[in-house]
């Protein structure tokens, strides 16, 4: 499923959403200007190597400090490929900006830095011993999917999915959407953990990972999301009010 767009009324510009987009970009670019050694020692330096961690004579004898703990969030800033970016960045740009109206920028901003620091963690304990750099934004952006569905379960998310070349759209609640993208996640992530063959190239559990740190930061940094007696919601792009039984 394919995220088109969503149902929930903003009153402000999501400054700290465009922030993050134009940071992810304009690494991008600088990774487009290196050669590719350039670009391979960088992302050795940036992107987050599990082993060095693990297995400190290695990462030594690779120039990888083990007390360099920065790859841990600077990984989230950097992608593998045009796709890779625009899917991520798109995928921000439709959950992003509700959620950063409703908590403000600072809490917006912490609980996506955050959820991509416990998304690298995860990725970290569950490939202790891998030597391949894992980059990219989905682990948070995992985050902000997951803090979305907890704040507006009701809203309506359009989604395109294709079907034999065919592409069909409809709308789903948010809850339903992290629910199905949540258990994609976990199904995968759990395949390759039990039934190790080449690897499929996706950080599943950083999107695990991710997903679960939103989910809670939410309930902690929006003490609002579920006020008591009633359930909130933005319906066709309206607000409606649903009272608990």
């Amino acid at each position: 499923m394919f995220p088109i767009r969503d149902s929930v009324n903003r009153t402000r510009q999501p400054v700290v959403v465009w922030t993050i987009i134009g940071l992810n970009v304009a690494a991008f670019l600088y990774q487009l200007s290196l050669s590719e050694p350039e670009l391979q020692a960088f992302l050795y330096q940036h992107a987050l190597v599990p082993r060095r961690y693990f297995s400190p004579a290695w990462g030594a004898a690779h120039g990888l400090s083990p007390a360099d703990l920065t790859p841990f969030l600077t990984n989230t800033f950097l992608h593998g490929g045009f796709l890779h970016i625009i899917l991520n960045l798109w995928t921000l740009h439709i959950f992003g900006p509700a959620l950063e109206d409703r908590l403000g920028p600072v809490r917006f901003a912490l609980l996506y830095v955050l959820a991509g620091l416990a998304a690298s963690m995860a990725h970290a304990l569950f490939n202790a011993g891998s030597a391949i750099p894992v980059l990219g934004a989905s682990g948070a952006i995992a985050g902000v999917i997951a803090a979305y569905a907890v704040r507006f379960p009701y809203a309506w998310v359009r989604v395109l999915v294709p079907i034999l070349f065919i592409p069909v759209f409809f709308s789903i609640p948010a809850m339903l959407f992290a629910g199905i993208w949540f258990l994609t996640q976990v199904v995968a992530g759990a395949s390759e953990l039990f039934a190790p063959v080449q690897g499929s190239g996706i950080a599943w559990w950083a999107h695990i990972g991710g997903f679960v740190a939103g989910w809670i930061l939410l309930i902690v940094l929006d003490r609002t999301a579920h006020p008591a007696g009633t359930r909130h919601a933005w319906y066709n792009g309206g607000p409606w009010e649903e009272t608990r039984r």
